[in-house]
């Protein structure tokens, strides 16, 4: 049994963010507040326990936005930089919590976490780096607090990415291809999330046409688009294309599962 669930978009963009550095596009200088989306993460939140699903460059200000005093567990995707190069913040939940962060990662992306992190896991530590507590996941359904997850692979070109499905709701980011196995993972969701990224074709990323073929394939009621280009068009514009049931996701868009 699933306990109710609050799930919040903290970041509905691609890796760059959306407005882009440097870009005077109609979508990066849009006042639509809509239009601006920092890197994809989302808040999962229980009566019992809070997670995150990535820790990207803007992890910082997505928890203060997002007024986030109390943080039990990280669950990473992969181990691209957008998705994981904010970690380093999860410091100031140690200060308050006197105690590790529970972190949730394949063996991929432990590589990349102790690589790049490196000192949050030396055998002697100075005061003030990140604690943590690393948990290595496979394809096996886990628990967080008194959160079940089951972990979904999906394919970012040759990378194994993980989806996650928590109860009713599945949430998938950087993927291109999903395997029959796998989809039948997703069967039976009230919402899906997926990645479309643009309208043109990319070596990594489903495209928006993509994305909606997929969400129809899989029969889910609703279903959420996320890590959006500046290049897939105005929010407001493109919402309007999209068929019904099928909606773009948005920085602060909160979805009530009970």
């Amino acid at each position: 049994m699933y306990p109710p669930l609050k799930i919040t978009f903290l970041g509905s963009g691609t890796s760059s963010g959306v407005p882009m550095i440097g870009c005077d596009c109609e979508v990066c200088i849009s006042r639509d507040k809509k239009d601006n989306r920092l890197r994809s993460s989302i808040l999962v939140e229980s009566p019992y326990t809070r997670l995150v699903v990535d820790t990207g460059p803007d992890f910082r200000y997505q928890m203060l936005r997002q007024k986030v005093k109390h943080l039990d567990a990280v669950l990473f995707t992969h181990p691209h930089k957008d998705h994981l190069a904010g970690l380093d913040d999860i410091r100031a939940f140690n200060f308050f919590s006197k105690k590790p962060m529970e972190i949730y990662a394949d063996s991929l992306t432990e590589e990349a976490l102790r690589r790049d992190f490196y000192y949050a896991f030396a055998d002697t530590k100075y005061p003030g780096i990140p604690e943590l507590n690393l948990n290595t996941i496979t394809l096996e359904t886990f628990i967080v607090g008194d959160i079940p997850v089951t972990p979904i692979l999906v394919w970012h070109l040759k990378m194994p990415v993980l989806g996650f499905r928590f109860g009713k709701f599945t949430y998938i980011t950087d993927a291109n291809r999903i395997d029959a196995a796998e989809k039948e993972k997703i069967l039976g969701s009230e919402v899906l999330v997926l990645n479309a990224l643009r309208k043109q074709k990319h070596i990594s990323h489903f495209t928006l046409e993509e994305a909606i073929l997929l969400a129809r394939e899989l029969k889910v009621p609703a279903a959420y688009f996320t890590h959006i280009s500046h290049q897939l068009g105005l929010h407001a514009e493109i919402e309007a294309e999209l068929p019904e049931g099928i909606h773009l996701a948005y920085d602060g868009l909160q979805l009530q599962f009970n």
